[in-house]
């Protein structure tokens, strides 16, 4: 199946092409330009396995529940497990042409190709593949040079018919394989760390809720690990492996993040947006803020501003 789909003429120009490569395993590229800016809002859902890569354009994904959010660009890419997807709102700009591949792939697929004869997979997967009731895992990622050859490859496919669809299939999983690789790295660790028990990876993932839930009041590492049942190594080290940084550093960036956000709707001042992520004082807000997004936040507003 190949399946061409023109995007409406009121919302902007371009198509999306869908390829079934197989049963289970789908490849979709996406090219157009948007006329306005455009906000959508979805449902709470059940989600398999996705990965995807963008060339230009850039969205932004909201947790609706839980205020976070990710932002996609040029040179990253997404990766999430399958379990359910929660509700929210995407925003797709329309400063520059959106170019993007994504591939969908079942969770007995990639038990098939990830797991072992009887699919079980290894312990540093586990969190990959959830019951229907849990919410899947994601993470953005920056695109390698391995990665953006296997791409153009897929982008510029010299073959047709049968060879084609063999050939995206290869180059589908050459970058699952890649992503994979770079998944092993972060759970597994290069740094001589402890395996983890699947029950932790649990817990860690429960430890991350527990904290951005208490944004103004946050718990000591002591506290946050008794929380979920976990020394303080564990939840130290383990929260290291899983989400690629420190338990504070993570909160930290939650924060900046969050002010980002009220920042672009221009409905605070910047003291109210230092004061509404947790920060006392206006100058230690605008550093950090420097720091991690590379302008200050006075700057940044007035950027955002601008582009309107």
């Amino acid at each position: 199946m190949d399946i061409l789909w023109q995007h409406p003429p009121r919302l902007g120009e371009g198509q999306s092409r869908f390829i079934k490569l197989r049963e289970g395993l789908e490849l979709c590229i996406s090219n157009y330009q948007l006329h306005d800016t455009v906000i959508t809002k979805v449902k709470e859902r059940e989600h398999h396995l996705e990965y995807g890569f963008v060339f230009s354009g850039v969205a932004e994904t909201r947790h609706m529940c839980k205020e976070s959010s990710m932002t996609f660009s040029a040179g990253k890419y997404f990766f999430t497990g399958s379990g359910v997807a929660p509700k929210e709102i995407e925003e797709f700009s329309a400063r520059q042409p959106h170019l993007c591949l994504g591939v969908h792939m079942t969770p007995e697929l990639f038990r098939s190709f990830a797991g072992d004869p009887s699919g079980e997979l290894p312990i540093s997967l586990n969190h990959l593949i959830r019951k229907p009731s849990q919410e899947y895992y994601t993470r953005v990622g920056t695109t390698t040079l391995t990665m953006q050859i296997t791409l153009q490859k897929i982008l510029g496919c010299p073959h047709q018919g049968l060879l084609k669809r063999m050939y995206l299939e290869s180059k589908t999983l050459e970058l699952m394989a890649l992503i994979i690789e770079q998944e092993l790295e972060m759970q597994e660790g290069r740094q001589h760390l402890g395996t983890l028990k699947p029950e932790d990876f649990d817990r860690i993932h429960h430890a991350r809720d527990i904290l951005l839930e208490n944004l103004h009041n946050p718990l000591s590492l002591r506290e946050l690990a008794r929380r979920v049942n976990l020394n303080d190594f564990t939840l130290k080290q383990g929260f290291r492996q899983i989400f690629g940084t420190t338990v504070f550093s993570y909160l930290r960036n939650y924060c900046l993040e969050q002010a980002r956000q009220l920042l672009k709707t221009g409905e605070m001042n910047i003291t109210e947006v230092a004061q509404a992520v947790g920060y006392t004082d206006r100058s230690p807000f605008a550093l950090a803020f420097r720091k991690h997004f590379g302008s200050n936040p006075k700057e940044y507003q007035k950027q955002r501003k601008n582009s309107l």
